[in-house]
């Protein structure tokens, strides 16, 4: 019998743990939160003190149970969750559960915190334990019960202002008016036209570039030459005033240092990795979860790196000690500097977490463990590992070289100016890299020069430009103007770009953001109608409240009240006093030539559309939805008239099957009888003909004779070739075939028997969504040829005895008041479908309730 059970959020952490804890420790694993708000309308009371109701999580069930077995057999409980506030609520939520069972009587509770997973971390822990900490719990439940209501409230007005599956999020919404305001600059940006002269000039056998920086003793700003014909003619001045050669009037020589950049916090490391790795910031969180629980690296599991999520740039003494000692073996000791370089953090609050992003031991050499790691854990570490060590070498050092050049005895003056790396310092090891700037870094050598000395003149170039918009947001560049902002902390830059992601409020062109015409619509209407929710500096500010009621500066209570009274009436002034005509923004383009109607463009029920009509016409109006790549504030007349040309009726199949063309949510199609078959790129969906349409038709009729092997038509079950092999469907579950088994000769019985065994289909959604919450989602897709889908999954019902009402403390209690069991339900005014996904929407900004902790948690 273990003498002490501990608890971690993930099974790999805890397996790390484990082997530095000796026999009389057992380490069980809660696999993230398991208690979260029910997921229904009253979850928060603000009537009530903003009273908070809990479920239990259906899959934390089984985790619980098994916690609670093993306490019976502890003599105390070690809740050693992830040093934040995060990890803070999850050791708190589950101190409340085993609590109300009675399970803690005459049992010591500990909270244990470390940043590393070492040895020595891990029992220093263990020997320096704590209570959970009040300050961090109430800031967690202040941010949960503020994105719930913000989600309960805002999503439901855009579904019925808009269209349905839309969500508005504390910190999403800031980060989509990011994306669109950008793309407005850009839509609005007028190029401007300016030149510029070179000297292509030449000394001692070596060329190089002058820019002119003068002309007529004036100095040239960016569009004083701005056409050809002001351009030309200075040109024809400096070639004739030159007469083939320039004079040095002047040289000057600096030497100029450059600095390492400061070791890593979660958000430089994901605007790193995105920039040199091309990671998403939430593959680089799961990586660097994997790293810190540990890698088995031959003679067990062993945590990597320290904590991921942190706003802190210092570092511990012994990990610099370790550092300088590396550096002077591997790199010599004149790249040692004479003091240990000390960082200090910008952010108040620093994320509770002391340091920043470090390897847990610098002598794990990336190169000596590659073999270890995977590709991405590999490339991830070396990644760090050289940006730790670097942030404790010497500065780079660069020669400089300006000179200045004049032709004849004019007062036009040219300058060159000419970089040498004389010492490579941190540079040898580490460069950080940069967003949409170039390098000025590079060595780019000038001759000896000394002032009188002639230049060889070979030309005078003039080169056009035009200025450029600001470019869109990459993920690193988002990340970085989030940060500057103060909008969203550590762990919640992962999901904010995957909720707007997931949402569809933006897309990508290469690397790049690009708001869709659905995220302009939803910016629209936030802006517009809830425009103190969405401004930085308001988001900025409730995010240091947060921060402040962390640190027992404030308390909770006040904040919220604070926020929720004019946040309640504006929304239900907004549910009053805007159509849903204002808020889908429709644009009308011009009268239909053939019926007279006006036809407009907005965004309907499954996306943006084309009308012919009003609802008030007495003819029905007619609908298309556009293509792919058009744009509701793009399109014009011409170009909407044509999408009512779509579908084209071609003619029939031999069989008499009739064959037609049009363009669905997954591209052009031909559609035979009730079957579809995708075209190629190189049809034209405007001009296709029959006779290729059933070159068309007949492929996929091939394909899918190949495809198809036998089948029981009364059971409706098939059993098909599929992309990894032989399968059996009844057309809910797939079951693979046993290798040693002829397809062709399963019986019916064989068949369903497979069928049986085989495992429920897995949804599409984000993993644990659903089931974490005992939520239910509906997702409609339709065509644009009017073919409907619609998936339902089935709602997972929470045990009763699961139930637990939790009241926090008010703004003057200092100890929370404790769970009751049983308590009365709110009564739910919304469908459980409707409320269930709404609740999928009050938590965008929270990531944290996935069965495995996946590095983007989100409510933080």
């Amino acid at each position: 019998m273990s003498k002490h059970l501990v608890i971690v959020e993930s099974p790999a952490k805890g397996k790390t743990i484990e082997k530095y804890l000796g026999p009389d420790y057992q380490v069980l694993a809660s696999y993230g939160h398991v208690r979260d708000l029910v997921p229904k309308e009253g979850a928060v009371d603000p009537e009530d003190g903003f009273r908070m109701k809990y479920d239990i999580i259906e899959r934390s069930e089984k985790q619980i149970e098994a916690i609670a077995k093993a306490l019976k057999k502890s003599d105390d409980l070690i809740l050693a969750t992830d040093p934040d506030r995060e990890g803070e609520a999850i050791s708190w939520h589950l101190h409340e559960v085993l609590r109300e069972r009675g399970l803690l009587e005459n049992r010591d509770v500990h909270r244990v915190v470390f940043h590393e997973i070492t040895k020595k971390a891990i029992q220093e822990a263990i020997e320096h334990p704590r209570a959970l900490a009040q300050p961090l719990i109430d800031a967690q439940q202040a941010r949960r019960a503020l994105d719930y209501l913000v989600g309960f409230n805002l999503s439901p007005l855009l579904w019925r202002k808009i269209k349905r599956g839309l969500s508005a999020g504390r910190v999403q919404s800031p980060a989509l008016r990011m994306i669109s305001e950008r793309e407005n600059e850009i839509e609005a940006f007028v190029a401007r036209e300016y030149w510029t002269l070179d000297a292509l000039t030449e000394r001692q056998g070596q060329g190089f570039t002058a820019r002119l920086t003068h002309l007529d003793g004036n100095k040239l700003d960016q569009f004083d030459l701005n056409s050809a014909e002001l351009a030309h003619d200075a040109q024809k001045r400096l070639t004739d005033a030159a007469s083939g050669e320039l004079r040095v009037a002047k040289v000057e020589k600096k030497q100029r240092r450059r600095n390492p950049a400061a070791p890593f916090t979660t958000s430089t490391l994901q605007q790193e990795a995105s920039r040199k790795l091309g990671f998403t910031a939430s593959r680089t969180m799961r990586t660097a979860q994997q790293l810190y629980e540990g890698i088995d690296l031959g003679s067990g599991a062993v945590g990597l790196i320290t904590y991921m999520r942190t706003d802190s740039v210092t570092l511990a003494g012994e990990a610099i000690a370790e550092m300088r000692g590396l550096i002077e073996e591997r790199y010599g000791a004149n790249n040692v500097p004479d003091s240990p370089r000390q960082y200090k953090t910008k952010s108040k609050n620093a994320q509770e977490a002391h340091e920043a992003i470090r390897p847990t031991s610098v002598r794990h050499v990336p190169n000596e463990i590659r073999d270890r790691l995977s590709s991405d854990q590999a490339r991830l570490y070396d990644l760090i590992w050289k940006r730790t060590v670097a942030c404790q070498m010497i500065h780079a050092t660069f020669d400089t070289v300006a000179a200045d050049l004049v032709p004849g005895e004019t007062k036009h003056q040219f300058r060159a100016t000419g970089s040498t790396l004389v010492d490579p310092g941190f540079i040898a090891v580490y460069q950080e890299g940069r967003d949409d700037t170039q390098d000025d870094d590079e060595d780019k050598r000038l001759p000896e020069m000394a002032e009188g000395d002639s230049v060889k003149l070979n030309e005078v170039t003039a080169d056009q430009h035009f200025t450029e918009p600001p470019p869109r947001y990459t993920e690193a560049s988002l990340v970085k103007t989030l940060e500057e902002y103060g909008i969203g902390r550590p762990s919640t830059y992962a999901s904010i770009i995957s909720t707007l992601q997931s949402r569809e409020y933006v897309e990508m062109d290469g690397k790049r953001f690009i708001p869709t015409d659905t995220g302009r619509i939803v910016n629209s209407f936030l802006t517009q109608h809830f425009d103190r929710y969405v401004d930085y500096d308001f988001t900025a500010k409730l995010e240091d409240e947060l921060d402040a009621i962390s640190r027992g500066e404030k308390d909770w209570v006040p904040v919220l009240e604070a926020f929720w009274g004019d946040f309640r009436d504006r929304v239900k002034e907004k549910e009053e006093n805007v159509t849903r005509a204002e808020a889908v923004q429709s644009r009308e383009l011009g009268p239909d030539p053939q019926s007279g109607r006006p036809v407009s463009v907005r965004l309907g029920r499954f996306g943006p559309i084309v009308q012919i009509g009003t609802k008030d016409d007495e003819e029905k109006p007619r609908f298309a939805g556009l293509l792919p790549g058009q744009k509701m504030d793009k399109v014009t007349l011409d170009e909407a008239l044509e999408l009512f040309k779509l579908p084209r009726d071609l003619g029939e199949t031999p069989e008499g099957e009739p064959v037609m063309v049009n363009i669905g949510r997954f591209g052009p199609y031909v559609k035979y009888g009730s079957k579809y078959a995708s075209l190629g790129p190189d049809d034209d969906v405007w001009t296709i003909e029959l006779p290729r349409a059933l070159e068309v038709v007949a492929e996929k009729k091939k394909k899918d004779a190949e495809r198809f092997i036998m089948s029981f038509d009364a059971e409706g079950i098939q059993v098909l070739n599929g992309r990894y092999g032989p399968y059996v469907t009844d057309g809910n579950k797939n079951a693979k075939i046993p290798k040693e088994t002829d397809p062709k000769s399963l019986t019916l019985e064989q068949c369903q028997e497979l069928i049986a065994a085989a495992p429920e289909r897995k949804g599409r959604g984000r993993k644990g969504a659903t089931k974490s919450t005992g939520k239910t989602a509906a997702k409609s897709s339709s065509k644009a040829e009017g073919k409907t889908a619609s998936k339902t999954s089935a709602k997972s019902t929470a045990k009763s005895t699961a139930k637990s009402t939790t009241t926090k403390k008010t703004a003057t209690k200092k100890k929370a008041t404790a769970s009751k069991t049983g308590a009365k339900k709110a009564t739910a005014k919304k469908t459980p479908a409707k409320k269930s996904s709404t609740a999928k929407s009050a938590s965008a900004d929270d990531n944290r309730l996935s069965a495995e902790p996946s590095g983007d948690r989100g409510s933080e």
